[in-house]
């Protein structure tokens, strides 16, 4: 580039004029957890459960409409200005902002939940409602553990503790950041897996792992893992002190909404984990290694509404490659394969395994220009489709020598 082009600072002009259209857009992640203030002030006023539906109804039906109707924004921010963006405070503020909401429902909730008078439709939508600020706090989590200041790693914890999914801290950014893509990987699903299949094998396999790095850690420095220096014990902790206190305050008839909650929780994190690798897979190397993660690894989506909504997660592709790098600064690749909706539209599809199927399987052999046996399948279809290949191979080779 000729010095023509550049500003007076080296910077390339269309760079030093860029905005970020997004700026005034992001704070809507906070409407998620404000909500349920709404529902329980008209509750509380009107005394009709159909209050605490206001969180489900944004989550599953207006914002995948939002995708729909305003589409996709696939732009990225000029390079030159990426640093100005990592650094600038009103982004980081934004998800320091999720936690005394969330927070603030869960109690407001839990109260809720333990008032004589409330009937049982009052009870599901509450228990939704806080389920879903629980589920998306773990992507707040996500956002903020991932980053190298001390003070965003503990916020990560203290956001996951009502999720009880403590340990997330630990197997996310050790765990499924080093295996993604792989069938090692409790957090990738395989092509031919439901939802209902990949859930308990996520939940107990990311557990594990996350047990079992934590471990490796404390005995490499020759130390028992039985301290609260172990980021797991000391996440689940934080639940375990979290629930008491409830508990204590409002008695134990608290703790089916504490723990339904906890679980509609962590679920919600799965299924997004479901659809953001379903069927990829990295291919091994001639040195048997897995090659390196790139884009092409990570199911993505640019519908905006959603991505306005949980910090750009969508952009997952940028995110396994740079962990560090913030979600205002996350980029769109044109490699990267794309869902045909947005991840709020998709979590509802995954729901129903046959539609699911529909949808995603023949996208997945497409993306392997339809070599089956280069996807992340099940034990079953992986046996499936080397028989059929050996069979193939079997009859060329008949069909050869007969020549």
């Amino acid at each position: 580039m000729s010095a023509s082009t550049l500003g007076s600072t080296g910077v390339r002009p269309e760079a030093q004029a860029w905005q970020d259209g997004k700026r005034y857009l992001w704070p809507l992640a906070l409407v998620v957890p404000i909500l349920p203030y709404v529902g329980f002030g008209l509750w509380h006023r009107f005394d009709n459960a159909l209050a605490w539906y206001l969180t489900p109804f944004l989550v599953y039906v207006m914002v995948p409409i939002g995708d729909w109707l305003i589409g996709e924004d696939a732009g990225n921010p000029p390079v030159e200005r990426e640093a100005q963006l990592q650094s600038a405070w009103y982004y980081r503020v934004l998800t320091f902002l999720y936690l005394p909401l969330q927070f603030g429902s869960l109690v407001l909730g839990a109260w809720a939940w333990s008032q004589p008078h409330v009937n049982l439709a009052s009870r599901v939508g509450i228990v939704v409602t806080v389920g879903i600020v629980t589920g998306i706090a773990i992507n707040t989590a996500h956002e903020l553990g991932h980053k190298r200041e001390d003070v965003e790693r503990w916020l990560s914890k203290i956001a996951l503790a009502p999720s009880g999914y403590g340990h997330f801290y630990v197997e996310h950014n050790r765990g499924h950041h080093v295996r993604v893509a792989t069938p090692e990987d409790p957090a990738s699903a395989r092509l031919g897996e439901s939802f209902y299949r990949f859930w308990p094998r996520t939940v107990w396999g990311s557990l594990k792992s996350a047990w079992v790095l934590e471990t490796k850690k404390h005995r490499l420095r020759k130390r028992s893992p039985w301290t609260l220096r172990n980021d797991v014990l000391n996440a689940w902790l934080m639940t375990l002190l979290l629930f008491a206190a409830l508990t204590v305050w409002l008695g134990v008839g608290v703790l089916p909404f504490l723990l339904v909650q906890m679980v509609f929780g962590f679920s919600l994190l799965e299924i997004v984990n479901y659809l953001e690798h379903y069927g990829l897979l990295r291919q091994r190397t001639a040195s048997g290694r897995y090659e390196k993660v790139e884009p092409v690894h990570s199911w993505n989506s640019d519908r905006l509404s959603t991505n306005v909504f949980l910090y750009q997660l969508q952009r997952h592709s940028d995110h396994h490659s740079y962990p560090n790098r913030r979600y205002q600064v996350l980029r769109s690749f044109d490699e990267a394969p794309q869902l045909p909706g947005g991840y709020a539209t998709m979590i509802v599809v995954a729901l129903f395994p046959p539609l699911w199927r529909r949808v995603m399987d023949q996208r997945v052999l497409d993306h392997y220009d339809g070599d089956a046996l280069k996807a992340n399948l099940t034990p079953k279809l992986r046996a499936k489709y080397e028989a059929e290949a050996a069979a193939a191979a079997s009859a060329g080779a008949t069909a050869t020598a007969r020549r």
